[in-house]
């Protein structure tokens, strides 16, 4: 356990220190906890990196949303979000809805995001998908000349997902049926 709190130490003390011109692109991650989230969104929104969603996006990974500006993320047709309630284990290991982090997750979201997943009855224990026309017509389509010179900069993990220094909890996966 300490070896793997060294190693996020020694990750976040590299996206601190990353150049701002560079781009996260984001095609498979299934999020995880969502602490870790947050210190790597707050660390990517203090540095201006930009971020193409360009590949499913779920749980915790759609933190972005809220916690980096409009301007620093852009989505691909083949970007996809999914939402849902944040849960916790019990006592005898079954997984429960935590009300009080899903309010937190809400409370995260930019109003628009709010507002879709509201129009789709809240967040659940079950995954709201937003894709294509709907999401193209909440975030901006990445494909300008200027985002396409941007220089690629992440990491492949042993799962092959594209997105640097993420650790993928089975909490996405389990919620979207995987």
């Amino acid at each position: 356990m300490r070896s793997f709190a060294a190693l996020v130490v020694v990750v976040l003390a590299a996206l601190v220190t990353m150049p701002a011109q560079a781009t996260v692109r984001i095609t498979d991650d299934m999020g995880g906890l969502m602490t870790e989230y947050a210190s790597r969104f707050a660390s990517l929104r203090a540095s201006g990196e930009k971020v193409v969603i360009d590949g499913p996006c779920y749980s915790a990974c759609t933190m972005l949303l809220g916690m980096l500006s409009r301007d620093q993320v852009c989505v691909t047709p083949n970007a996809v979000l999914g939402f849902h309630a944040a849960w916790n284990f019990d006592d005898s290991g079954r997984r429960v809805t935590s009300v009080g982090a899903t309010q937190e997750l809400i409370d995260i979201y930019p109003q628009l995001i709010r507002s879709w997943i509201a129009r789709r009855g809240g967040l659940s224990p079950h995954m709201k998908f937003l894709r294509g026309r709907e999401l193209a017509a909440l975030y901006p389509m990445c494909g300008s000349g200027a985002a396409r010179t941007e220089t690629t900069r992440a990491a492949h993990n042993h799962a092959g997902r594209t997105w640097r220094n993420v650790a993928i909890s089975a909490s996405a996966r389990s919620a979207s049926g995987r």
